[in-house]
């Protein structure tokens, strides 16, 4: 099998997967089942990579702002990746079928299709170099066609992912005031341990039910989503949805009212979440390394809930409840953690805290703010 030939096949099967892997990735709004993909390759390679150099950062917000960096940035390299491997297939092509190229009556090398093939993705015409047969041209309009078509998909890409983005961390910034910095299933109760709470928490958990079908809809069509990191380094999407399901798992083990139905439903779409994604990002389901809940920290909780009229039930059957409820969606979250690096928040706040909105680049603010808080019972 002489060169052209490997040429040609080269080209053609690289043609194909990068198209196939772009409209997946880009266009096709669903999660696609497949173990061998140039983007999932692509991630789990320069994942591995940045964190070894993460690893030499020094400093804990320099690390963080380093990982903060991956998902942009490695969304702009899979695009330069796909557009260096269709050029490179297309200047295959053109040497394969022995395309003449003319070329300022020079010979014509490798290095002359590779230049005709990118001059022609990114439609610049300049003219030094040019097809001289039927076969060229035809290749050349069709490299032209699929550039102009990449560049338009590309720029339609873009905003979509920084949308969903806006979209996530909205309900996230605002979870601040109402679970604490981070977020926690017993400072969240805590804070609505007051007249009419109950029904004020189960409106919040309505809306975190949607944002769950959101998350969950946006992150398996674009799991590039997961990498993009919050403002804050002691806030994510992980860590949020993580104290709705501790929240959720807690008001499931009180008597049944109309709070506990809520609680269930966005259990329900919320756990579907993290097990989808824990699918996607292959980390299998492993027990969080350190108990997040102890028994310290359930005797807490207790005020919280009988505040709010729903008592946390004694005895071994509720606690066998709380603990199979744990076991639903604990493994995965805490397999997801490990593996995007992100740190799950405790059941309740470990020490007092100044909340995100309490503080400033330049320190402290007013008197008035430190000692401020959304719960009329503050502990601070």
């Amino acid at each position: 099998m002489n060169t052209t030939v490997l040429a040609f096949i080269a080209g053609i099967l690289l043609l194909l997967i990068v198209l196939w892997d772009a409209f997946e990735t880009m266009v096709l709004p669903r999660r696609v089942r497949r173990e061998i993909r140039l983007a999932r390759l692509f991630y789990r390679s320069l994942w591995k990579l940045w964190l070894v150099v993460w690893r030499k950062v020094p400093g804990k917000k320099a690390r963080e702002s380093f990982l903060s960096f991956f998902g942009p940035l490695s969304l702009l390299l899979l695009l330069i990746v796909w557009a260096a491997a269709l050029i490179l297939s297309f200047g295959l092509l053109q040497y394969s079928l022995g395309s003449v190229v003319e070329h300022g009556g020079r010979a014509t090398n490798s290095f002359t299709y590779l230049y005709l093939s990118a001059t022609t993705f990114f439609t610049l015409g300049i003219g030094d170099v040019t097809p001289g047969s039927q076969l060229a041209r035809a290749l050349t309009a069709i490299e032209s066609g699929v550039g102009f078509g990449f560049l338009a998909i590309v720029i339609g890409y873009l905003p979509v992912i920084h949308q969903s983005f806006s979209r996530r961390e909205v309900s996230i910034a605002m979870l601040d005031a109402r679970a604490g910095s981070p977020p926690t299933a017993g400072e969240l109760l805590r804070r609505y341990s007051y007249s009419l709470g109950l029904t004020e928490l189960q409106k919040l958990l309505a809306d975190w039910e949607r944002w769950s079908a959101e998350l969950l809809e946006s992150h398996l069509s674009y799991p590039v989503l997961a990498y993009f990191r919050s403002q804050h380094d002691n806030q994510s999407w992980l860590a949020s949805l993580t104290t709705i399901l501790d929240t959720c798992a807690l008001l499931m083990t009180g008597p049944v009212d109309s709070c506990q139905r809520q609680a269930e439903l966005t259990f329900a779409i919320a756990r579907h979440a993290v097990v989808d994604l824990a699918q996607v990002f292959d980390a299998p389901p492993k027990a969080p390394e350190i108990g997040r809940l102890t028994a310290e920290d359930l005797q807490k909780l207790r005020p919280n809930l009988a505040t709010l009229g729903i008592p946390l039930r004694e005895g071994a059957e509720a606690e066998q409840r709380l603990t199979q409820l744990r076991a639903l969606y604990e493994p995965y979250v805490a397999s997801l953690a490990r593996s995007l690096y992100v740190k799950l928040p405790p059941w309740t706040p470990q020490g007092p805290r100044k909340d995100n909105w309490q503080t400033s680049a330049w320190g402290r603010i007013s008197g008035v703010l430190q000692e401020a808080s959304p719960a009329p019972d503050d502990h601070e």
